[in-house]
């Protein structure tokens, strides 16, 4: 008792001299520290100018968590800075890849080997990189990007994760073109699930419950990408269509892909548009302001709001209007847009899903049943249905102002999938009972 006793007397007597050696050795540990979290791995990105630059990401290893364990018990400072180390370790496991244009090449066999898919602005190929199953995509830069910019987005988008987009691990930077590397998804698009070309039938999403939970599926992403991915408020996807959500198997859920390409090829942003502004006749200068300064943009007939056909400019209200269409693509299996012969004049009429089910709806409950999927077999939740079609009429107003945001369009969904959980119990088949043969 007495020993200690005059230790701690000591301890008061001194304060001065303690914190010296435990501030010099926690500084020593600190830049320790400091120098050995430096050491990272270096990856290669071919600039847009043809020059190659070295970029550093830092790498979160036991070395590093050994030090942090050493300075927390030597002092307080070192201990918060190895609090905020662990931090960052969990909440960014994973450091994005940036590929060198050379392991792009070869795994694509020098752009010789059969693409998975091939457009007019984009190819992907499913491909083995890294040991890894991926897709590439490669894509042309809309505008003028720096290096610095490129980077940042790639590192941004690739920690940003939900269950329904399909991942970016990394990207590569050629000349005018970038190469965007993403997880691979076992599974079909939307289009195909829906309207099976060898079988017009036949689809795999014979029931209700099966849509309404894409379409809960898709709602959510969305959502996560306008509110939650951290990449600032406007960030839009610009590429939400039956064709870029891959419906995974077995269990029949929806993920969308292209996560991040609108911002990584500079298609987000333009000069000439103001988001909040009304769509009508005096958007016309506009468009001859547009194609005067050669600015080009790109779209898919049918999913195309119509200030976007004005304007160029992507932003989440004509998100929200695609992410209508694909709605009413879901429920009544049609195409957004098809062309059908005219009978009397011999020419080709164009058929809209908006249309159809705007009239549908104007008839009431009967012009809708009619215009549901008839592969549907007519077992679905009636009022349900109809507030489905009316949600994706409201994310098609021609006024961008009067669409309503992706949150709400998310929750009103979820309450619909739950409503259509409660009708399939109810009216679920039997698949339990016996058969007695014996005389009563």
């Amino acid at each position: 008792m007495c020993k200690s006793k005059k230790k701690l007397s000591k301890e008061v007597m001194e304060p001065k001299q303690k914190p010296r050696r435990s501030s010099s050795s926690s500084t020593k540990k600190l830049s320790s520290f400091t120098d050995q979290s430096s050491s990272s791995t270096s990856q290669n990105l071919i600039s847009p100018n043809g020059s190659t630059t070295s970029f550093i990401f830092n790498n979160f290893n036991n070395n590093n968590n050994n030090k942090n364990s050493q300075s927390w018990a030597s002092s307080s400072k070192s201990s918060r800075h190895s609090l905020s180390s662990l931090k960052g370790a969990l909440l960014f496991p994973e450091q994005p890849h940036i590929y060198n244009f050379s392991e792009i090449r070869s795994a694509t066999q020098n752009f010789l080997k059969d693409p998975l898919s091939s457009s007019s602005t984009s190819t992907s190929w499913r491909c083995l990189l890294r040991d890894q199953n991926v897709v590439v995509i490669q894509r042309k830069f809309r505008r003028k990007m720096e290096t610095d910019e490129v980077i940042e987005h790639v590192a941004m988008i690739c920690r940003s994760h939900h269950s329904s987009l399909i991942p970016l691990k990394g990207a590569s930077v050629s000349g005018n073109y970038i190469y965007l590397v993403y997880e691979y998804t076992q599974g079909v698009n939307l289009s195909e699930a829906l309207r099976n070309p060898r079988n017009p039938n036949f689809t795999v999403l014979s029931n209700w419950i099966s849509r309404i939970q894409i379409a809960s599926d898709i709602a959510h992403g969305l959502d996560y990408i306008h509110h939650s991915t951290g990449l600032g408020l406007g960030f839009v996807h610009n590429h939400i269509k039956s064709t870029s959500i891959i419906i995974t198997e077995p269990s029949l859920h929806a993920k969308i892909c292209h996560f991040g390409t609108a911002e990584l090829c500079g298609e987000t942003r333009n000069e000439i548009q103001d988001p909040n502004s009304e769509v009508g006749p005096k958007k016309a200068p506009e468009l001859k302001k547009c194609e005067s300064k050669g600015l080009k943009f790109e779209g898919t007939r049918g999913y195309m709001a119509p200030e976007f056909q004005w304007t160029g400019m992507a932003t989440v209200k004509s998100d929200v209007y695609a992410f209508g269409v694909v709605v009413l693509e879901l429920i009544s299996g049609k195409e957004a847009v098809k062309y059908e012969v005219d009978e009397e004049s011999g020419g080709y009429t164009r058929v809209s899903v908006i249309e159809t089910a705007a009239k549908a709806a104007e008839d009431g409950g009967t012009g809708l049943r009619g215009w549901v999927d008839r592969r549907l077999k007519d077992s679905y939740p009636v009022d349900v249905a109809e507030k489905l079609v009316h949600l994706g009429l409201d994310c098609v107003e021609t006024n961008p102002n009067n669409r309503p945001d992706m949150g709400r369009v998310a929750g009103r969904i979820s309450q619909m999938y739950l409503e259509s959980q409660t009708w399939a119990k109810k009216f679920s088949p039997l698949t339990d009972f016996t058969v007695s043969l014996g005389p009563r």
